[in-house]
């Protein structure tokens, strides 16, 4: 989406060489966080990036609707894989835990950036559910407000690789807030962890999270409804290991190497396209 991306449409219009787009933040969502305002200049934008391609390749069913019902043409759905080596329920750390929660409560994490869109500070009733620990692992600009929006809540900030692998499957409860991710790479990252998924019901989780078999989806915006989604799991250990052991198996088989292979395919299908036109 830079400055630079109509040159590019141009330069390989001039040259006829197919392109393959992706879409990947909503910047729609994100205008009306930040400004109140500016969808619509937004969506103008994106229409006039991705209609200048062969194919869009959308992360998530929402996003491939929302950017249908835009005006957005030539459309597919090419979901994000998971490092399923990596991410895994046997990285559980109980050293780590005993740190992050001394007295033995109950760990509930948020792992991504801070910043406004995400809407991390829904996780303040949680912060106020008895022996529940709530865990942020990230860094931003909100930071310093959800440390006083949180409290008791640790603070992490930015962890990677195996560290973070160490993080995802000590969790005993991973919560997403943000409602405008196109896919939500973390809710990913923790069903490969075993761990069961509280998200909302808008983006990116309604493909990866089964209501009532991985996690549990609730209304966006609705802090309550995460207290309430958290507290339901907290009292109920087998729902908890249930939750894990289905979301984990859900992703064994979204592996990098089996997503790339379907970007190929897409690759494929723009080619053999692009040549029966020519052909005609």
């Amino acid at each position: 989406m830079s400055a630079r991306c109509p040159a590019i449409a141009a330069a390989r219009r001039r040259l006829g060489v197919p392109a393959v787009a992706v879409y990947q933040t909503d910047l729609a969502g994100y205008a009306r966080t930040y400004m109140g305002a500016g969808e619509a200049a937004a969506w103008r934008r994106i229409r006039s990036v991705h209609g200048a391609a062969d194919l869009t390749l959308a992360p998530s069913s929402a996003a491939l609707r929302d950017l249908e019902a835009h005006g957005v043409p030539r459309v597919a759905r090419w979901p994000r894989g998971v490092d399923t080596d990596r991410f895994r329920p046997d990285r559980r750390d109980e050293a780590l835990r005993r740190e992050l929660a001394p007295n033995g409560e109950l760990i509930v994490g948020y792992v991504g950036r801070l910043a406004p869109e995400k809407r991390v500070e829904l996780l303040s009733g949680v912060c106020g559910l008895d022996g529940v620990r709530v865990v942020v692992v990230g860094d931003g600009p909100s930071r310093p407000g959800l440390e006083q929006a949180l409290p008791g809540a640790v603070f992490l900030g930015r962890r990677t690789g195996d560290a973070l692998a160490r993080v995802f499957a000590s969790l005993d409860v991973f919560a997403h807030t943000g409602p405008f991710e196109t896919f939500c790479q973390t809710v990913q990252e923790a069903m490969a962890s075993g761990v069961p998924v509280v998200a909302p019901a808008a983006g990116g989780p309604l493909d990866l999270v089964a209501h009532g078999r991985t996690g549990m989806l609730v209304p966006p915006h609705d802090a309550a409804a995460v207290r309430g989604a958290v507290r339901s799991l907290a009292a109920d250990p087998a729902l908890r290991a249930a939750y894990g052991a289905a979301g984990r198996a859900a992703v064994e088989g979204r592996t990098w190497a089996a997503v790339g292979d379907r970007l190929i395919e897409h690759y494929t299908d723009v080619l053999a396209s692009r040549k029966a036109v020519l052909a005609a």
